[in-house]
């Protein structure tokens, strides 16, 4: 914790420097970022990058990491490892509490990925959190449902014909009074957004729901095309609405400007009953090598080696922005998972790991190679995506749906394996299956 108060205070007076506080308000408010389904902070590190680019102080970017981030089956019944509406908005009040005490802020601005929206949503009619929020952003939020329908998932929060969503939409103009509200969705390649359910497991399904279903009546409505559903929040097109919003002025960059000095730290995670938390697990084993950007082959020794303690932290480690490395996670229980990244050029307190769970017909294979996308999704249609050199199975062209596929090797010999997704490529290696590892080329953008 005293790293995290520390990195905080550098970054607050690097960010405050005048030539780059000059385009923000004299006192601008802080952040609160809210992921979605399943998902972590994590995700919002590259939208975090952007901000501090442009001069965002970065004690006042905080992304909450939901404790049991995969919704209910039904919005108000708990189950094991999964979290009610309710819990995460709660959750979310204090998050809220706790930014505007360190801040001393009057107010915050929230902005929700997916259920995130929908948090807020929540948070500001039924928690009270109107009087604590200036801006509502909500990106790709399903806020009037994935489908309207009393034969398919009934009584999910997801469900425009549910409760939960019949009482958020039941206000005037469907925002909350003092709140600016935005949305953010795609013109038609949100794979929540479409009115024919294949994308929700009921091909053929009309779902009652267009490609307008993230706009709210009482909001300012933009459309970005071409994005998928993840890019409504994590693209960089999104994030220029997002700073325009709060501001009133472009930004200067939207893309990320490097730091001499990259810092990173995170925590790991794992799963409850199934489900994936953000809740930090101890006894892991992190290592980190830095790697060739060829062959995947480790150069020197460790940079860290780290065993995590009860909140999970695995860092903090520094590194070079040019450099490519390697992350070996090791949680009892779990498949060794080598995790390869690409160049990172900022610091950033977010790189969380998780291990990949493998799935029933991996055991099969010799070695298994994943690709993963956290802030979007594959497409051929739009995006040029290779995994050895080819497209890689179940990657389609049309709305983009996809953030993870694989390929099977043999076990030996062990080899170098290229993932590529348009200017960004990674080169992971082949482990055994038999020894219980597996490798995860995870990219950035």
């Amino acid at each position: 914790m005293k790293f995290r108060r520390l990195y905080l205070a550098a970054l607050l007076l690097a960010a405050l420097a005048p030539a780059a506080a000059a385009r923000l308000p004299e006192k601008p408010l802080p952040i609160v970022f809210v992921h979605g389904n399943g998902d972590s902070a994590a995700q919002w590190m590259t939208t975090i990058w952007r901000f501090e680019s442009n001069g965002y102080p970065a004690a006042l970017l905080d992304a909450v990491d939901l404790h049991y981030p995969l919704a209910t089956r039904i919005y108000d019944r708990p189950e094991p490892g999964r979290s009610t509406i309710a819990e995460e908005a709660r959750q979310l009040a204090q998050a809220v509490a706790a930014l505007r005490k360190r801040t001393h802020a009057a107010k915050v601005i929230l902005i929700g990925q997916q259920r995130g929206g929908i948090i807020i949503r929540d948070y500001l009619k039924n928690e009270g959190g109107a009087a604590d929020t200036a801006i509502a952003i909500l990106c790709g939020a399903p806020d009037h449902g994935v489908v309207v329908s009393s034969k398919v998932l009934v009584g999910s929060e997801f469900n425009g014909a549910a409760p939960l969503l019949r009482d958020l939409n039941s206000t005037p103009g469907e925002v909350v009074a003092g709140v600016r509200f935005m949305t953010i969705r795609s013109d038609r390649d949100d794979k929540y957004a479409q009115p024919d359910g294949k994308y929700i497991g009921h091909p053929g399904l009309a779902t009652g729901i267009g490609h307008d279903g993230p706009a709210l009546k009482g909001a300012s409505n933009l459309v970005i095309p071409g994005i998928d559903h993840r890019e409504t929040a994590y693209g960089s097109a999104a994030f220029a609405a997002m700073y325009k919003f709060i501001t009133g002025r472009d930004p200067r960059f939207r893309d990320v400007v490097h730091e001499a000095n990259v810092l990173l730290d995170g925590k790991v995670t794992g799963y409850q009953d199934g489900a994936p938390t953000n809740i930090g697990v101890a006894n892991a084993v992190v290592e980190a090598y830095k790697v060739s950007p060829e062959t995947g082959e480790r150069i020197g020794n460790a940079v860290l080696r780290k065993v995590t303690g009860a909140d999970g932290e695995w860092g903090p480690v520094k590194v070079e922005r040019k450099a490519h490395y390697e992350f070996i996670l090791a949680v009892p229980g779990f498949p060794v998972t080598h995790i390869y990244r690409s160049p990172f050029p900022r610091s950033s307190r977010v790189v969380d790991l998780r291990p990949q769970l493998l799935a029933a017909d991996d055991r099969k294979a010799g070695a298994v190679v994943y690709m993963s996308r956290p802030r979007g999704y594959f497409d051929l249609g739009r995006d040029r995506t290779l995994l050895d050199g080819k497209p890689p199975p179940g990657v389609t062209p049309g709305v983009p749906s996809v953030a993870l596929a694989k390929l099977a090797f043999p076990a030996e010999p062990q080899r170098e394996v290229e993932a590529v997704l348009n200017r960004e490529h990674i080169v992971a290696r082949t482990w055994p299956i038999k020894e219980d590892e597996v490798s995860v080329a995870e990219f950035t953008w």
